[in-house]
């Protein structure tokens, strides 16, 4: 996948007044483009061809340096969770680069894909493919007010930016059903949804690393797994819940290799402090998945019948 690079945003922490100040239930947008919008080039050095930024998934037959085989296998894990096969219209919520919406359309019976995204760079790389199948949104669910009933909906990787730190458990709980109800409301009938996210392990909110709390992800809280199961309570009926955290800490391994490997070029990108933060960064996420600190889960959901 080619491409264009956008102007790096340069390598000091978030802009406090827009990241503190305006943080906005379900995504905050600064917080989300200093994080995303960084620079295209940047994380195409780093990721696999397919631009995907979030957890792999490999079987264990599995070339284990492979990264876009068993990122299309994840791709095509969520795609069968929510029954693309048998749906005409997706919905990606936190859609990255996109990845999701074309393998959609390419591989499947999907003949409408729309992503929604915050982040300025992935709206303009999605937009620029011309694809009349692809609906690229820069807009929070929140905002979202679709036209018409998805056949599935799929959210990876975007569930870690609802919340904000020290938001309560009740205040997270509130906020999670609020979203799956909203999906909810715009699945079909006999629609599911596929869901990814970061969640606690060990780790205790209380316990988060400042430094990746303030100048990689700011104004972001990971959920725990029963606050997830209790938001979805009577609203979708979850069929499937699996814990991969070993599968991201090795994501997290080839994603730091190769970011070291082309460690010239990502410099003469974004700079050396910015480089040397994300190298932290990735050792410090690896860690935390291979020890249990922070868990990675994927879960299948259909919606309770009556909702």
């Amino acid at each position: 996948m080619n491409i264009v690079d956008d102007d790096a945003m340069g390598s000091g922490g978030p802009d406090r007044d827009m990241v503190d100040g305006s943080s906005k239930r379900g995504g905050n947008p600064a917080a989300i483009r200093h994080h995303y919008d960084l620079s295209n080039a940047f994380y195409a050095l780093w990721l696999d061809q397919t631009l995907t930024y979030s957890c792999a998934l490999w079987n264990e037959s599995d070339d284990p340096d492979d990264l876009t085989a068993a990122q299309l296998r994840k791709l095509d894990f969520h795609l069968a969770a929510a029954g693309a096969a048998r749906g005409r219209r997706i919905l990606d919520i936190g859609c990255g680069w996109g990845s999701l919406l074309r393998r959609a359309v390419s591989q499947t019976a999907i003949e409408q894909a729309t992503g929604l995204t915050l982040s300025e760079a992935q709206f303009r790389h999605i937009d620029a493919w011309h694809d009349g199948r692809v609906q690229v949104l820069k807009e929070s669910w929140i905002d979202h007010a679709p036209a018409a009933k998805y056949d599935s909906i799929v959210s990876i990787g975007a569930l870690e930016h609802f919340a904000s730190p020290g938001d309560s458990p009740k205040q997270k709980i509130g906020l999670y059903r609020e979203f799956l109800r909203k999906c909810r409301g715009w699945l079909a009938p006999l629609g599911a949804m596929s869901l990814q996210t970061i969640a606690y392990g060990t780790m205790q909110p209380n316990e988060n690393n400042a430094f990746i709390s303030t100048e990689i992800f700011p104004d972001s809280e990971l959920p725990q797994a029963h606050e997830i199961i209790e938001a979805a309570s009577g609203v979708f009926e979850v069929t499937l819940l699996r814990n991969d955290r070993a599968q991201y800490g090795r994501t997290c391994d080839l994603w730091y290799r190769t970011l070291h490997r082309r460690r010239d070029e990502a410099v003469a990108i974004v700079g050396e402090e910015k480089v040397r933060q994300y190298e932290a960064y990735l050792r410090m996420s690896a860690f935390g998945f291979h020890s249990g600190r922070v868990g990675l889960l994927r879960l299948a959901m259909v919606p309770v019948l009556g909702s």
